[in-house]
């Protein structure tokens, strides 16, 4: 089979459009293979574009292959918020690792960009990229299929643990301060840091999933009809208490 022939810079910046458009538009990317095939180029033009688009923040990650949605529909069924949590425990710290050996220098900017939340990015976006960005680090593909089928079943509407709603600033500062951790342990090429580094933010999101959980549960046990009220009423009742105490 006859290969493309080398692009020129006029052809790479069409193929550049292209990938844009079909971003912009939502379309599914097809498997790598296919999607080269289908630009009339070969896998490492198309690899490169790819990662250009990321490094210029246009494109977060390599979509997940085809047949992942439905995989994650029945796993989503099978699971539950806690389990997720323990599975990405288990499973990011050695990815941080291997991406500490493997990152191009390519790699390692997009993952230190990635690690701090910028004012115009959603915390849950500007995470997911954070930690696809590793993911793609290591060079290995199926790691990186399976994380992204990971936190697909993770972000199903079934397993949200409350409303979706913007982290608090505190908390913020302090999750792009682990991130910068992982990631300055991944650019010094220090395997050991970046594992722990990665398992220490884990357990934090762990803790947080456990709380959440037990949120809920408290909420649930509830007596039926009874409203919380709103959190000025509670601050009065709770004044109001203190102050039949202390008299």
């Amino acid at each position: 089979m006859r290969m493309p022939a080398a692009r020129s810079p006029d052809a790479y910046a069409a193929l550049l459009a292209q990938l844009r458009e079909r971003a912009a538009r939502g379309q599914e990317f097809p498997a790598e293979r296919e999607l080269a095939a289908e630009l009339s180029v070969t896998r490492h033009q198309l690899r490169r574009a790819l990662a250009d688009l990321r490094e210029r923040g246009e494109l977060a990650a390599m979509p997940a292959p085809r047949g992942l949605g439905r995989s994650a529909r029945a796993l989503v069924r099978r699971t539950h918020p806690i389990e997720v949590a323990e599975l990405r425990t288990i499973l990011e710290p050695a990815l941080a690792r291997m991406a500490a050996v493997r990152a191009t220098p390519i790699d390692v900017r997009r993952i230190q960009r990635a690690s701090t939340t910028l004012a115009e990015q959603q915390s849950a976006s500007a995470d997911l990229d954070f930690h696809n960005a590793i993911a793609a680090a290591t060079g290995n593909r199926l790691a990186a299929d399976l994380y992204a089928l990971l936190r697909q079943v993770g972000r199903d509407a079934r397993l949200h643990l409350s409303p979706a709603r913007e982290r608090p600033a505190d908390r913020l500062r302090q999750r792009d301060a682990e991130h910068q951790q992982v990631a300055q342990a991944i650019a010094l090429r220090d395997p050991d840091a970046a594992e722990q580094a990665m398992l220490a933010h884990m357990r934090m999101v762990q803790r947080q999933v456990l709380e959440r959980m037990g949120s809920l549960e408290r909420g649930a046990a509830r007596p039926a009809g009874r409203r919380e009220a709103p959190p000025q009423q509670q601050e009065s009742v709770q004044t109001s208490g203190l102050s039949r105490k202390r008299g």
